[in-house]
This record gives structure tokens, sequence and C-alpha cells, in this order.
């Protein structure tokens, strides 16, 4: 007589009916699509050069009154050089250069998230609440991003504090957001599900964005200035964001989580202690660490190449801003398609084979930056055509893999270890640019000098014993990986 099975535990996804998860997956996805927004109106796009200029009408203000608002902006780093000691902003009683305003609040934002994100991964785990926590920093996040409507004239400290606090609150519900994957898809669906939340997320961003800089483009005819098109353009993402958030909401469900601390304190305490364990109990998972050292080092160089993918164009290909602007709306919109491919590719020949081979990609198109001819904006194309087809299957196959290899249970808790470590590693990709502008002057030289990340990431990958990793970690090793 047969065995029966053991009864499927709560957060295990094969406790549901296929129809079940696959409601829960496509509210997820829907998330992606909602919080992409963020990321492409805001961060890639309109804050940087829209708040520069609002931290330099305050300098203005404060340095030179006696100048005509108009030209003190147009002549300021003139003004500036003229007068040592003057041309600056205060924040909490130091003095910044305007140019140097956004680059802080960046600096600030991710600082608090390395502080803040394994509380948050540490509190969904411990009270289950996931749910409830991803409304709540989803909501704060687009409530501050569609406040920055608000940031005009010399108001660059409103600006700076509502990005700080979108950008805190939209790393905080990536960690939760991601901690899902594991438990609405099984070990053999992770991959395709993780590969269409990246290519949609892509998709709403992309598409978002093109509206934007339609009403950017267009703004004289249709009665605005710039300086309006641009806010609308902010406040849209946040709109956008809690809009569509709405869904995975009414999709997404928790999972019991075993006996805690009552009180909201108390939960916090636990959430320290247990964060202090998986730290810990990390090194009963070398694999698992081993695998998370690589990510981090070829996702480094995935992030500098995007980062200085602009200014590539403008200092070393002499590029227009159209052309720089219709590249980031193709690789949004390729990048979708591309995530796809990928998934597709994983399921056949593995996914490990298939980030190793995306990083051999992500390798010829950094050696390409040395024949790219000034001027050629084809040839731009081209490699941003590249980067697009492997820029989201990368990402999402490795958080796909990543989340075969952490312990059931723990998994906000990874992701946000995931996610902090991705943010303070952020560094060495910058300062390799840096070193590399200083030695040789040269933008090619300093995308060619990513190929280290690559290189190293690759053979770090391919060390790591993904089966072995899954089954340390005591989860089902899919039938392909």
């Amino acid at each position: 007589m047969p065995v029966p099975a053991p009864p499927a535990v709560p957060d295990d996804p094969t406790a549901d009916s296929p129809a079940a998860r696959r409601r829960e997956q496509r509210g997820w996805y829907v998330y992606d699509w909602a919080n992409s927004a963020f990321y492409t109106t805001i961060i890639s796009v309109f804050l940087g050069p829209y708040l520069i200029p609002v931290a330099r009408t305050a300098a203005c203000a404060r340095d030179f009154p006696t100048v005509a608002a108009e030209t003190c902006a147009r002549d300021f780093d003139k003004l500036a050089a003229a007068h040592p000691g003057l041309g600056y902003v205060d924040v909490l009683g130091a003095d910044v250069r305007p140019a140097a305003f956004f680059g802080l609040t960046l600096t600030i934002a991710v600082f608090l998230q390395i502080v803040f994100l394994p509380i948050v991964g540490a509190l969904a785990d411990h009270t289950g609440r996931k749910r409830e926590l991803l409304g709540a920093f989803a909501y704060v996040g687009a409530l501050a991003t569609m406040g920055l409507y608000f940031v005009e004239g010399d108001r660059y400290l409103l600006g700076g504090t509502l990005f700080v606090v979108a950008n805190l609150a939209y790393g905080s519900s990536v960690v939760v957001y991601d901690s899902f994957l594991p438990q609405i898809s099984t070990p053999d669906e992770r991959d395709a599900v993780s590969s269409r939340g990246w290519a949609i997320g892509y998709l709403g961003g992309g598409l978002l964005l093109a509206l934007n800089l339609v009403l950017y483009l267009q703004h004289e005819s249709l009665g605005l200035s710039e300086g309006m098109s641009v806010r609308i353009s902010m406040m849209s993402a946040g709109l956008w964001w809690a809009t569509f958030t709405i869904v995975p909401l009414l999709r997404l469900r928790n999972r019991p989580v075993p006996a805690h601390e009552g009180t909201a304190l108390r939960s916090v305490a636990g959430s320290f202690r247990q964060l202090g364990r998986t730290l810990a109990e990390l090194r009963r998972y070398p694999l698992t660490l081993l695998f998370l050292v690589a990510y981090l080092i070829y996702n480094d160089g995935i992030q500098t190449v995007i980062g200085n993918s602009a200014a590539f164009a403008s200092e070393a290909l002499k590029l227009s801003k159209t052309v720089q602007i219709s590249a980031i709306l193709m690789v949004q919109f390729v990048a979708f398609f591309g995530a796809l491919l990928l998934g597709l590719l994983a399921r056949r020949y593995g996914t490990k084979r298939t980030v190793l081979a995306s990083l051999v990609v992500w390798t010829v198109i950094v050696v390409a930056a040395l024949y790219v001819q000034e001027g050629q904006a084809t040839q731009f194309y081209l490699m941003a055509l590249a980067i697009a087809i492997v820029l989201g299957g990368t990402q999402a196959l490795s958080r796909s893999l990543f989340s075969q290899v952490i312990p059931k249970g723990r998994e906000a808790e990874y992701f946000s270890l995931l996610q902090i470590s991705d943010k303070g590693s952020a560094f060495i990709g910058a300062l390799t640019v840096t070193i590399a502008l200083q030695l040789t002057n040269s933008y090619r030289m300093a995308m060619v000098s990513m190929i280290v990340f690559f290189v190293v990431g690759f053979v770090l990958l391919a060390l790591v014993n993904l089966p072995k990793a899954i089954r340390d970690a005591g989860n089902e090793v899919p039938h392909r990986i």
C-alpha cells in the first residue's frame, strides 16, 4: 500500500492549485509594471537634470542676490569661479555645490537603504504581513513621488527630501515584492515567473516614459513651460505607481508564520535578532554566499555600464540628447522581449548556462565600446540593442537562481541582503570608472574597464555547484538549472 505524501507546508507553492498560483503570479507581475515608472521617469531621466537647476536658483538667491535670476542661472559657473566661497546651497549646515546636490541625495538614499532594508526583510518574514508592508511602502513612495510636483523655484530641500523618502520606500517595497517569488511559484516555474515580471516592468516603465517624453518635447505646443512639463511627468510616475499597486494588493496573500511576539515593538526586536541569525548562519551556506558574491560583482558591472551609457554617448561619441533619449526608450521596450527570450533559453539550456552566456555578451559589448565611432548614432543604437537583449534577462534569471539557494521562510531577509549588498558594492564600479578616467581621460577605456567585473563574475558563478547549493538550503532542485 503506497505511503501518502506528507501535507504541504503553508508557504509551499505546491499547496496551491495551478490556477491559484497563476492568479497570484499575474498580480505579482503588475507590481513590477507599477514601480518601474519611478525608476525610469524619476531616476533615469527627469529628477537629476531638474533638481540641480532648482538648487542653483537657491544658490543664486543666497549668494548673488543682486544679479538677475536669469543671468545668474545662465552664468552661474562663471560667477562661482569668480567668487570663491560663494555659489553653494545649505544642506544641514554644510555648503554644497548645486551640481553635487543630486549626487548627495543619492548617497544619502543608498546609505539609508543599507541601514533600513535588513530591518524590512526581517520584519516581513517575522510578521508574515508581506501584503500590508508592500502596500504601505508602495504608497509612501508613490505619495512622495507625487509630491515632487511641488518642487519649483528654490525648493531644493523639499525635492531632495521627497526623493530620499521615495527611494527608500521603493527599495523596501522591492525587498518585500521579491520575497513573494518563492511562495507563488514552484522551483520549475521560477525562471519563467521572474523573467515575466522583469519584462513587464520594462514595458510599464517604458510606456509611461514614452508618454512623458512626448509631453516634455511638445510642452510649448501644449501651452506648458518646460518646468511644468517635468513636474507633471514626475507626478505621473507617482500616480502610475499608486494606481497599479492596487492589483497586486488584491491578488497576493500572506502565508502563515510561526508564533511570534505580538506587539510591533517586540516584532521589530525579534526582526533584529532574526537578522543577526541570518548573517551568522550565512556561513552554513557557503555556496549561497559564493553565488551572492558572483552576482554582486557582475551586477555591479551591469549597473555601472547602464549608469555611464549617457555620459559615454555624449562625451565619447558626441551624440545629441535626442539620440540618448531615444536609445533609453528603445532599451526599455526591447528589454521586455529580451527578458522573455532569456527565460525561454533558460528553460531549454538551463538557467546557469544562460546567465553565463549573457555575461559573455556583456563582455563583448564593453569591448565594442573601443570601436564605436564618434558621431555614429547607428553604431550606438546597435550597442544599446545588445544591452537591451541581455539586460533584463540577466537580472531576472539571477533573481530566480538566488531564490533557489535560500532557505524557506527567510525569503525577505535574504532578498534584503541581496539589495543592500547590491547598494553597498555599487561604489566599486563607480570607483573603477573614476580611476580609468583619471588615468586615461577616456570614456572608452572607462567602459572597457568593466570587463573585469564580467570575467570575475563569470568565473565565480561557474564555480557554484547549484544543485548542491539548492539542496543545502533545503529546497527541491528543478529539473533544469
